[in-house]
């Protein structure tokens, strides 16, 4: 069994009216205006941290997350919660379903200096853990010089840096952001990265940068709803076994890596936060290999639509 403290909340799909998880339509107000996915947003913080857990990750990118965050922190007066957040992607989605581009990345100098002022405007000093939003092998970070060094210098302030990762080489691209050194130092300190029953092919990496004592945290261990919604029939079976949903399941299996020192939930209500929680209380699953090729899987994650 786990401990809430292993959890964080993710805001990726409170913070703005579209996202790409499956499942997520039936538990959000029937009207996503800015008013009402707030009250919202703060009904699944405060559900969570009445639960215990004392973690939560936002993003530029997810909409409205961060004052959303910001303000539930000040208007509930709340001092245990370690906040991290992410720079990277833009929310350009204009508050609408049917927005053609919902964010925009773009890893520059120029995107993190104002981003990082955005993000100190909304969170202010409470962000413990900043990270760049899905680092990828070719990202142009890697080479871009004074970029590296404005992110060492933040790092000098005693503000922890991080990274995330996306598609189907992420071993590679773990591996590669933790080599990145200034002045003889790791430049990031923590990584996240996306492992599921579906796409286990960062395990390796990611177990090994545990062992150098960078923290890890498993993101979209749902596969982005699929495992809640689509599960396969040995995670459905031990599912029924349990008396739990496949969520469940699939949240207890990264939570039995020894390496996962964080894994984050992303529900869309109270329903699923409780639904995802039933997790802590279940013994490791004993589920047959359900990992697909990492370039199909990753193909049908970028063909999910956004509502």
């Amino acid at each position: 069994m786990s401990t809430p403290h292993r959890l964080a909340l993710g805001l990726a799909a409170l913070g703005r009216p579209a996202y790409i998880n499956l499942g997520r339509e039936d538990a959000l107000p029937a009207h996503r205006g800015v008013d009402e996915l707030r009250a919202h947003c703060w009904d699944v913080l405060d559900a969570a941290h009445a639960a215990g857990v004392r973690r939560v990750d936002a993003a530029r990118s997810y909409g409205l997350a961060e004052q959303f965050l910001g303000g539930w922190l000040t208007d509930r007066g709340h001092t245990d919660v370690v906040v991290t957040s992410k720079w990277g992607y833009a929310y350009v989605g204009g508050w609408r379903l049917d927005a053609p581009v919902h964010e925009q990345k773009e890893h520059t100098l120029d995107r993190f200096r104002a981003q990082l002022a955005e993000t100190r405007e909304h969170l202010g000093e409470r962000v413990s853990l900043y990270q760049v939003h899905s680092l990828t092998a070719d990202s142009p970070l890697f080479t871009d010089e004074p970029l590296l060094d404005a992110l060492a210098e933040l790092a000098g302030t005693g503000l922890r840096l991080g990274f995330s990762t996306s598609g189907p080489a992420q071993a590679d691209t773990v591996r590669r952001g933790l080599a990145l050194r200034r002045g003889g130092v790791r430049l990031f300190t923590a990584v996240q990265s996306t492992w599921n029953l579906l796409e286990t092919s960062v395990g390796p990496a990611l177990a090994e940068a545990h062992g150098e004592g960078v923290e890890v945290t498993v993101k979209e261990a749902l596969a982005n709803g699929r495992l809640a919604v689509q599960p396969p029939a040995a995670v459905r079976a031990a599912a029924a076994t349990e008396g739990v949903g496949p969520d469940a399941i699939a949240l207890a299996a990264a939570l039995a890596n020894p390496w996962a020192d964080v894994v984050l939930l992303g529900p869309a209500g109270t329903g699923q936060l409780r639904a995802n929680l039933a997790a802590l209380d279940l013994p490791t699953p004993t589920l047959p290999g359900l990992a697909e090729d990492p370039a199909a899987y990753w193909a049908a994650r970028s063909s999910l639509r956004w509502g």
